[in-house]
């Protein structure tokens, strides 16, 4: 089973939880989709809300993760024989985690994925490479039959086009390739964010070592990537 998932969330500090789940399964045997909304007991920012267009009136009367449908397709998936494709797949297993759900299965990061074997792109976010890689020409017609909304933010949308985005990085790399590359640092050259954005970490390491330093010390949350490559260079 390929299952294409994503979440949204109250927010993104460390006790924020789920809010809605979208996902697209597919087999041998079948192909559907599922999108809910869940209420963990975390009230949703209004930050939260001005992205994923999630309210608190929405969630108020909705189940705990854990007694959705969504749930239950997954746990009678978590097997070895299934992969989970997501765009930064860490965050939705943490997000998972978080609501008590531990993830046993293969998994496929189409980010990480797209980093290694696409690095030319100025950008790696989903929307981004919706638009550069023109996944939106397939959109419309991949949406009909999942009754999926196109709407950025959106966890069926957005799993919608992980689907299309993994079934573009599928002719380039096999689907086991797919998933080793997925646990593979990516070697990044440049910082694509902060006052060095678009220049070389190897030429920051050379005129301001003490910032790489000061990155890997304090930045709690660094890119996992971002930070082996720093590691790598200093």
């Amino acid at each position: 089973m390929l299952i294409f998932l994503d979440v949204e969330t109250t927010g993104l500090e460390n006790g924020d939880k789920i809010c809605s789940i979208g996902i697209i399964c597919v087999s041998e045997t079948a192909i559907f989709s599922k999108y809910e909304l869940v209420n963990e007991g975390k009230k949703i920012s209004s930050k939260a809300s001005s992205i994923n267009h999630i309210t608190n009136e929405m969630i108020k009367d909705k189940p705990k993760f854990k007694d959705s449908k969504t749930w239950e397709i997954l746990h009678e998936n978590n097997n070895q024989s299934s992969t989970i494709i997501a765009h930064n797949v860490n965050f939705d297993l943490k997000m998972l985690l978080q609501s008590g759900f531990l993830w046993q299965g293969k998994v496929v990061d189409t980010l990480r994925v797209t980093k290694h074997l696409i690095p030319e792109c100025e950008e790696f976010s989903l929307q981004f490479l919706r638009y550069e890689l023109k996944l939106y020409k397939d959109e419309k017609k991949e949406a009909a039959k999942y009754s999926a909304e196109i709407s950025a933010h959106n966890a069926l949308s957005d799993a919608l086009h992980v689907k299309l985005l993994y079934e573009y990085l599928l002719e380039i790399k096999e689907h086991d390739e797919l998933v080793a590359l997925s646990l593979k640092n990516v070697l990044i050259e440049k910082f694509n964010f902060g006052k060095y954005k678009g220049r070389y970490i190897e030429e920051i390491s050379m005129c301001d070592r003490g910032y790489l330093e000061w990155m890997l010390l304090h930045v709690a949350d660094l890119d996992e990537d971002l930070r082996y490559s720093i590691r790598g260079v200093l």
